[in-house]
């Protein structure tokens, strides 16, 4: 029997002679009865040796021995080593006794990946023009998969030694088969979508819970639009719902997104028909407009008003121009030369006359988001001499332990009569500012709070310290807050408070500026 050490370098090979007292006993009686007495003397001798190994340790397995080692990072992108992979991954075994190499059933079935060893089907994947072929071995594929156990041992079976596959990215299609065969999941964001199709239709719920995970994981206001198309097709309604909340929440960043223009018919629509949609009807009929331009192109049609009404059917009469501003009308909708003449008369009159006409737009306005207020004083107070702001920073540091979209801050105003101040927002995260604004508030004199908005609402994850900021400019000295919380539940979110190291001015937990996190959840 050849061995070989843990480090597979061969070692002395042993070889063992064994005869069993049945076979012994019969081979005696085949010589007495050619009346040798002394036919003993004639057999082999049977040699034998017994050696028992007792031990007092513990059993281990091989994985315990041998721990699995990780894979280096690298800089290349998923789809870069899938392609390598399928160059030269395992074609060449480096030694004939290569199952001695790897301790665990779990690394000897990773060999056989992407491995022409022993294959006994081809799969030819990829469009015409971009596809590759890629081994794989039945047992293992229908271990890992009830489609492919049925393709290759289910009644219908065909005995195939190529099989294409056109719908299915060759980069996907290897993410797949690398988590059958390796038990590992290895996601990117240019090929997640590809692999949870890959996943869906060959029935591997882990990986394409691997997928959802990952997807809503890397969510944001640019592909929302997209992943919220890709999730009703694939039926999974958590990640549809984490899209609806990104796109109310950010409405207006998910229209102007290029992601907007690549959504089907019936995903403009439900988006077209959402209450809850928080943005200005003006950008929401911007970017209908856009997502008709790149519509024709995918008809092949010539971008005119009239293919753009085409593709655009009954879902014009979905955007609520009749809630517009006068100004956004006038200077927008009714100059963009989308709308018929009857129509542009027929919206003017709704605007001004008393007796207004029937319109098919929907003339009553969304009901958008009401934003939630997190107020983490218990009390405010002011001074003599209390709290000046010189350009010095005021700031927080905050954590959630849900996905919130931060909308602005509320802040204390003056305590000597009416003022105005001039007010530079900023959230950071590790250092990274996220969004930042500057305007003007004007305060009555109250002890009441007022609010200071963001361009756009930011997205803030849980169980991370975000740091809310604020330069105040302003000659009156203003209100402050007392007794601070370290932790507020608002409705279902918890908010906890910590100081922050960037603060010059004095606001910390216990008191100071930024009362208010104002929010939509």
């Amino acid at each position: 029997i050849p061995m070989v050490d843990e480090k597979g370098k061969n070692m002395k090979c042993l070889t063992f002679f064994l005869m069993l007292p049945e076979t012994v006993k019969n081979r005696s009686k085949k010589s007495s009865k050619k009346g040798n007495s002394s036919s003993s003397s004639k057999l082999p001798p049977v040699c034998y040796e017994i050696i028992t190994l007792k031990t007092r340790k513990k059993k281990k397995m091989a994985a315990d021995i041998f721990p699995r080692k990780k894979p280096a990072n690298t800089n290349t992108t998923a789809v870069q080593q899938y392609h390598q992979q399928n160059l030269n991954n395992n074609n060449t075994i480096p030694a004939p006794n290569w199952q001695g190499l790897y301790p665990t059933i779990r690394e000897r079935n990773a060999v056989m990946f992407n491995n022409d060893l022993m294959a006994d089907v081809h799969f030819v994947v990829g469009p015409p023009g971009g596809t590759q072929r890629l081994p794989g071995h039945k047992y293992v594929l229908a271990v890992g998969s009830s489609v492919f156990h049925a393709m290759f041992y289910g009644e219908l079976a065909e005995d195939k030694d190529e099989i294409r596959i056109p719908d299915v990215e060759p980069a996907a299609f290897l993410a797949m088969l690398k988590y059958i065969y390796c038990d590992e999941i290895d996601l990117a964001a240019d090929t997640v979508l590809a692999t949870l199709y890959a996943a869906k239709k060959y029935i591997v719920p882990h990986l394409a819970r691997a997928c959802v995970n990952f997807l809503e994981t890397s969510l944001s206001a640019k592909n929302a639009c997209v992943l919220l198309s890709q999730s009703c097709l694939f039926e999974e309604p958590d990640l549809t719902q984490r899209c609806w909340e990104v796109i109310d929440a950010q409405a207006e960043l998910a229209l102007k997104s290029e992601g907007f223009c690549d959504i089907d018919f019936q995903t403009l629509e439900s988006i077209l028909r959402r209450e809850t949609l928080n943005a200005k009807e003006i950008v929401v009929f911007e970017a209908v407009l856009n997502w008709a331009e790149v519509e024709c192109q995918r008809q092949e049609l010539t971008a005119t008003i009239e293919n753009k009404r085409k593709v655009l059917g009954k879902a014009l009469y979905l955007i609520r121009i009749p809630t517009m501003a006068l100004d956004d009308f006038a200077n927008g909708a009714a100059q963009s030369g989308i709308l018929t003449l009857n129509e542009t008369n027929d919206i003017f009159l709704w605007y001004t006359a008393a007796k207004k006409p029937e319109l098919q737009f929907v003339s009553k306005p969304r009901k958008g988001l009401v934003p939630q207020r997190c107020h983490r004083f218990q009390s405010c107070a002011y001074r003599s001499n209390q709290w000046r702001y010189r350009g010095r920073c005021d700031s927080i540091q905050f954590a959630v332990d849900k996905r919130v979209f931060i909308a602005g801050f509320g802040l204390y105003g003056s305590s000597c009569g009416s003022a105005e101040y001039s007010a530079k927002i900023e959230l950071k995260r590790q250092g990274v500012i996220l969004g930042q604004n500057l305007s003007k508030y004007f305060s009555d004199g109250s002890s009441n709070t007022f609010p200071v908005w963001f361009e756009y609402p930011v997205q803030i994850e849980p169980d991370t310290f975000y740091t809310a900021s604020v330069i105040l400019d302003g000659n009156e000295l203003s209100y402050f807050g007392q007794e601070g919380m370290t932790e507020v539940q608002c409705g279902k979110v918890t908010v906890q408070f910590q100081c922050s190291s960037d603060s010059t001015n004095g606001t910390g937990v216990q008191g100071g500026q930024i009362p208010e996190l104002i929010f939509y959840a």
